[in-house]
């Protein structure tokens, strides 16, 4: 950075003044809504269509298969333990029953998804949605494209013209790329990169975003080098995770750093929850590993004092809801509509809705 004064913690107080945790106002896109939950009667409508509901749909009918046939394509394998790939394995397969059964659970699920794509396009904040890209775990595999097109039809049998679309990163990538648009491209220039963490109610993802920055472009951006921990089998408490996740950026960064490249000293982080203006999660963080909502904790200082500086700076740590950073990497695709939204199908169901801003 140049040599304007920086405060006692090593922060450049003009960069700080642009930057705001959840922001509604981004360099590229306005983030009309985020977070919605949506309920019924039978509860958070978004449940309908997580990656936990088409399991438990699966689930549900390999029962009365068992009841009725006797047998079950996949024996006596629990149903999370079932992976997606094996599931479009089976999908594409000679066995009729195995195909027939995931067949008929991911119909079933594209349903529940046009259900609850209804509900949200009645949203205030939701109408003259043109595009709804899809990411989350489910979305990179063939069962999950295929429940999407299926639900895409339902809904243009109805008259909705909606367009449903695959994220294109990879879910794993496009959560850590979608960093870049947190942060305006000025206050990234001169650098080669940025560290990103994309925090789920499962796993913990950290890696090197390289810009690839032409004219203040960071279109081409794409991960460097990642690590991920799957938290859940482990069950750590909160300062666990915290110091885990701590280890894993510092580490990423010091390949960074033998590789030649310079990064800023800048983290963008995507967690689940309404993230306010302090840092803080209001709501939404249930599945995070320890109590991440509790009054006074806050996720960017607690990281920030126990990262490395980076000539001489303490480096901004920037969080914005997962859901909202995921869809953050589709900027580039998005520039022939003007409203646009983000469902991520995970342990949950996240969301956002985005305008696109005039281009400065």
């Amino acid at each position: 950075m140049d040599s304007r004064q920086l405060d006692d913690q090593g922060k450049d107080p003009a960069v700080a003044a642009v930057l705001s945790h959840g922001a509604r106002v981004l360099p590229a896109v306005t983030v009309d809504t985020y977070n919605e939950e949506l309920r019924d009667s039978e509860g958070f409508v978004g449940d309908r269509a997580s990656g936990r509901a088409f399991r438990a749909i699966l689930d549900d009918w390999r029962e009365r298969l068992v009841k009725t046939l006797g047998e079950d394509p996949f024996g006596d394998t629990p149903t999370d333990e079932i992976s997606k790939s094996k599931l479009d394995k089976a999908l594409a397969g000679d066995e009729t029953v195995a195909a027939g059964l995931v067949h008929t659970a991911v119909e079933e699920f594209a349903h529940e998804l046009a259900t609850v794509v209804r509900r949200f396009l009645r949203l205030e904040d939701w109408r003259g949605t043109e595009r709804i890209v899809v990411g989350g775990g489910l979305s990179s595999s063939h069962i999950g494209q295929l429940s999407m097109g299926r639900a895409q039809i339902i809904l243009a049998g109805e008259g909705t013209t909606v367009e449903l679309r695959p994220i294109s990163n990879h879910p794993d990538e496009a959560g850590l790329i979608g960093a870049v648009q947190l942060a305006p491209s000025w206050m990234l220039a001169g650098h080669d990169a940025i560290a990103a963490v994309d925090i789920g109610g499962t796993n913990i993802r950290a890696g090197i975003v390289e810009l690839k920055m032409r004219k203040g472009d960071v279109s081409k951006a794409a991960v460097w080098k990642s690590q991920h921990w799957r938290h859940r089998d482990d069950e750590p408490d909160r300062e666990e995770a915290i110091q885990r996740l701590a280890e894993m950026v510092t580490s990423l960064m010091e390949r960074a750093a033998d590789a030649k490249l310079k990064v800023a000293p800048f983290v963008g982080i995507g967690c689940p929850g309404l993230i306010d203006e302090h840092g803080s999660i209001l709501n939404g963080g249930q599945n995070l590993p320890g109590n991440w909502e509790e009054e006074g904790f806050r996720l960017d200082a607690t990281l920030a004092g126990r990262l490395p500086r980076i000539d001489g700076h303490q480096p901004t740590v920037l969080i914005h809801n997962d859901a909202v950073v995921q869809g953050l990497s589709e900027v580039p695709n998005m520039e022939d509509v003007g409203r646009w939204g983000v469902l991520t199908i995970g342990t949950g169901l996240g969301n956002a809705r985005f305008t696109n801003r005039p281009s400065e």
